[in-house]
């Protein structure tokens, strides 16, 4: 008679919940819009890419984002504080009048930052991330 095999341990998770932690919003009126994702071609705004985690949350209740279950792999997250409602990023000759931010919270110069800089690999059972909310006008 053979043994049958057991496993000695249990898998490893293939996803992680994520904490998204986001600062420095200079008022809570409007939503936080967020967009999560893996491909470096969708990134900032997330329209190129079906699977991101899209979210639009009140301001005032930005503070802590949970999502219970992204893959692991490399991801950025892009914000932007949508102070007036209207679902996008509202500028001014070409300037955001509203907040923005992204993961690692890379200098902004000229437009957004690449997803290379912005990008984060979330591995283990939890992550949590940090952003930080800048405003140019």
């Amino acid at each position: 008679m053979g043994l049958a095999a057991f496993p000695t341990s249990a898998a490893a998770p293939t996803t992680a919940a994520l904490e998204l932690s986001v600062t420095g919003l200079r008022n809570t009126k409007g939503n936080v819009l967020i967009c999560l994702t893996a491909k470096p071609k969708a990134f900032p705004d997330c329209s190129k890419d079906a699977t991101a985690h899209k979210r639009s949350v009140p301001a005032a209740q930005a503070g802590s984002v949970r999502y219970p279950s992204v893959a692991h792999g490399v991801w950025a997250i892009s914000l932007v504080h949508d102070e007036n409602a209207n679902g996008k990023l509202d500028t001014s000759m070409m300037m955001p009048k509203e907040g923005f931010g992204f993961s690692n919270n890379p200098a902004v110069v000229f437009g957004p930052p690449s997803f290379k800089k912005a990008s984060f690999t979330v591995s283990g059972a939890a992550y949590a991330k940090g952003v930080k909310m800048k405003y140019m006008l």
